[in-house]
C-alpha cells in the first residue's frame, strides 16, 4: 500500500468501511470454515480431534498477532498492518483450498489466524484515534457488529453452497470477496495519528497496563469473552436434543447481536459504559439459565436474551480501556482483545470436560439416548452461569469505583474533544 503524503486529509468513511470488510473477512473464515468441517473431515480422512486441532490454530494465531500488533502499531503503524493482515488472509484463502491434507490445513488455518488478529490490532485504535466520546463508542460497536453479522451472513452463505452440492473449495473463495474489498479501500489513504499525547510511548503504555482498573478489567475480559463465545461455540452439540434447530438459534443470536451493536450508541450514551456491562451480565445470565432449563420453542426466548447480555460486550470492553484508561493506547486494546480470545481457547477444554462428566454421571442415573444428551447439555449450560455470576458481582464494582473514581492522564484531552462524524 503506498505512502502518502501526511498533508492529506484522513477519509474516516473510507477507513472505518474498509475496517468493516476486514472484521466481515474474519467473520467469514469463521463460519463458513466451521460450515465445511464435515466436507473436510470426508475428503481427506480427518479424526474430530483433527479438526480440533485446525480450529484452534484460528484461536492461536488471532491473539499472537493481536499482542503483537499492539506493540507495534505506533511504530509501523495501521497501513503496514492492515498490509500483513491481507497477505496472510490471502495465504491462508489459497493453502486452504490447493491443501494436501492436515498439514496444509493447519498451516492453512492459522494463516488466517494470524490475518484476523492483524485486523483486531488495526482497527481498533484506527477508530479510537478517529472519533471520540459516544462518537467512538457507537462507531466501535458499529464495527464489530460484523463478527456477529458476518458469521450471520457467512452460516447463510455456507449452508446455501453446501445445500446446492457447491464445493467446500468454492466456499473458500467466498471469503476472497470482502478481502479483495478492504485491501482496495485501505490502498493510498491516509491513517490518523494517535490523539492522545503519550499513547504512542511503550513504556507509558505498560505503565498504564499496571494500573488496578488495567488489570481489573483485563480479568473481566477473560470473563465476558467466555460468556459469548462458550454457548456459541457448544449450542450446536447441547442444544441438538431440546427440539430446537442449533443453527436457527446461532443465527436468531448473531442477527440480533449484529442489529443490537448497530443501534448501541445511544444506549451507551444513555446508561454509560459501565451500566451497559452490568446490565449485559444480568441478561446473559438469564439467556444461558434459559438455554438450561428450557426446551423447544422457549430455546429461541433464551436466544433473545442471551443475544442481548452478550451483544455489547466485547466492543464496549475495547471502548472502555479507549476512552477511560487512554495510556494504554493500541496495545492496551490489543492486549485486552487478545486475552479474549486466549481465554475461549483455555475454557473450550473445560467445557468438553464438563459434557464428558455430565454424560457419565447422567448415564449412572439411567438415562440413554436423546434425553442423555439433552439432560448432560443443560447441565453444562447450568455450570455455565458461572461466567455471568461472576461478571455481575465484577461490573456492580465498577459501576461504583468508576463513579468514585478522579478523573485520569488524558481523560480531560479526550472529553475537550468534539465527536466527529
Amino acid at each position: 500500500m503506498q505512502t502518502v503524503m501526511a498533508t492529506t486529509s484522513v477519509n474516516q468513511s473510507r477507513l472505518f468501511n474498509a475496517s468493516c470488510f476486514a472484521l466481515i473477512t474474519t467473520a467469514f473464515s469463521f463460519s463458513i470454515r466451521a460450515g465445511i468441517l464435515p466436507q473436510l473431515g470426508n475428503e481427506f480422512g480427518l479424526t474430530a480431534e483433527q479438526l480440533g486441532f485446525i480450529n484452534s490454530m484460528w484461536f492461536l494465531g488471532f491473539p499472537i498477532s493481536m499482542i503483537v500488533g499492539g506493540l507495534v502499531y505506533h511504530s509501523v503503524g495501521p497501513r503496514i498492518i492492515m498490509s500483513v493482515a491481507f497477505l496472510c488472509h490471502t495465504l491462508g484463502i489459497l493453502l486452504t483450498i490447493y491443501a494436501g491434507g492436515y498439514t496444509t490445513l493447519l498451516i492453512s488455518t492459522l494463516f488466517i489466524g494470524i490475518g484476523n488478529g492483524c485486523t483486531e490490532a488495526a482497527c481498533n485504535p484506527l477508530i479510537a484515534d478517529m472519533y471520540s466520546g459516544n462518537t467512538m463508542n457507537k462507531m466501535l460497536n458499529r464495527f464489530h457488529m460484523w463478527f456477529p453479522g458476518g458469521i450471520f451472513l457467512g452460516s447463510l452463505i455456507s449452508k446455501f453452497m453446501t445445500d446446492a452440492g457447491m464445493s467446500w473449495q468454492s466456499q473458500i473463495w467466498v471469503i476472497m470477496i470482502p478481502t479483495v474489498v478492504y485491501a482496495f479501500l485501505f490502498f493510498g489513504q491516509t491513517f490518523p495519528a494517535s490523539k492522545v499525547e503519550g499513547a504512542t510511548s511503550l513504556s507509558k503504555n505498560f505503565k498504564a497496563m499496571l494500573t488496578p482498573l488495567y488489570l481489573f478489567m483485563f480479568c473481566c475480559m477473560a470473563f465476558t469473552a467466555i460468556s459469548e463465545f462458550g454457548p456459541q461455540q457448544w449450542v450446536g452439540l447441547i442444544m441438538a436434543k431440546s427440539g430446537a434447530a442449533p443453527m436457527l438459534i446461532l443465527a436468531l443470536t448473531t442477527l440480533l447481536m449484529a442489529i443490537g451493536r448497530y443501534f448501541g450508541g445511544p444506549l451507551i450514551h444513555r446508561l454509560d459504559q459501565t451500566g451497559v456491562l452490568l446490565g449485559g451480565a444480568v441478561f446473559a445470565l438469564i439467556g444461558i439459565y434459559l438455554f438450561s432449563t428450557q426446551t423447544g420453542a422457549m430455546a429461541y426466548v433464551a436466544a433473545v436474551f442471551f443475544a442481548l447480555g452478550v451483544c455489547y460486550f466485547w466492543p464496549t470492553m475495547v471502548g472502555f480501556v479507549a476512552e477511560r484508561i487512554p495510556l494504554s493506547g493500541a496495545l492496551g486494546m490489543s492486549i485486552i482483545g487478545g486475552v479474549g480470545m486466549f481465554s475461549t481457547s483455555i475454557f473450550q477444554p473445560f467445557i468438553g470436560g464438563w459434557i464428558d462428566s455430565e454424560r457419565a454421571e447422567k448415564t449412572a442415573t439411567g438415562l440413554s439416548g436423546d434425553a442423555l444428551e439433552l439432560a448432560a447439555g443443560q447441565a453444562t449450560l447450568a455450570k455455565m452461569t458461572t461466567f455471568p455470576i461472576i461478571l455481575i458481582v465484577a461490573f456492580t464494582v465498577l459501576w461504583f469505583w468508576m463513579r468514585n473514581r478522579k478523573r485520569g492522564p488524558g481523560d480531560d484531552q479526550l472529553a475537550n474533544q468534539q465527536p466527529q462524524l
